[in-house]
């Protein structure tokens, strides 16, 4: 059986299709890349896209080492990072619908920093369902080794994943250089962050 350092290979393409399928797919991260990229180009979000990435990455690694287990067992701690994550998320929605469109003179306007969009990674429901279900399901072994693999194909997966969403929102500027359209697309990605909440109030 061929071996991907350490990892089978049927192992390691199955967590390639796990890592591709769950970063590609639509989330607070990718809402958030598409209005960036919409609001700043992608130059400009590139740091967000990389906090993103080897945000998660860390995270994947630290929830192999057994921080969701001690968290888990804290219902405290749950239930407050469960009220964090909705209430910054509902304050992110509030700023990306009422971002300035161009020529309005938001001078305050600015794209995620490298540590922000990696901070975001700890109140993100879907960063922690994916780092969850990867630790679990492709390091059978539990160990340290198995668990930074995990995170390291995370991330290089992600990154070009992610990539797709900025670049979409920067394709469309054209079309939003108006600033009623541009308005109405930044209320649709602050609804569309809203209701990626769900999952989290119906827990």
């Amino acid at each position: 059986m061929a071996n991907t350092c350490g990892m089978t290979s049927q192992l390691f393409l199955a967590l390639l299709g796990f890592a591709f399928v769950t970063s590609v797919t639509p989330g607070p991260n990718n809402m958030m890349l598409m209005a960036s990229g919409a609001n700043f180009g992608f130059r400009r979000t590139i740091p967000h896209m990389f906090g993103i990435s080897l945000g998660h990455a860390l995270m994947v690694f630290l929830v192999g080492l057994g921080l969701a287990g001690i968290i888990h067992t804290e219902a405290n701690i749950l239930i407050g990072m469960k009220i964090a994550s909705i209430l910054y998320m509902l304050w992110l929605a509030w700023k990306i619908a009422n971002s300035a469109a161009p020529g309005e003179g938001n001078a305050g306007a600015r794209p995620f920093s490298f540590f922000q969009a990696a901070a975001f990674q700890w109140v993100n429901p879907k960063a922690w369902a994916m780092a969850l279900g990867a630790t679990s399901a492709y390091a059978p072994d539990a160990s340290v080794r198995s668990y930074l693999i995990v995170a390291v194909i995370f991330a290089c997966t992600n990154l070009p994943s992610v990539s797709v969403w900025a670049y979409a929102g920067q394709k469309l500027r054209a079309y939003l250089s108006s600033p009623a359209r541009l308005r109405a697309f930044n209320w649709t990605m602050a609804g569309l962050l809203i209701l990626s909440l769900i999952p989290v109030l119906l827990e």
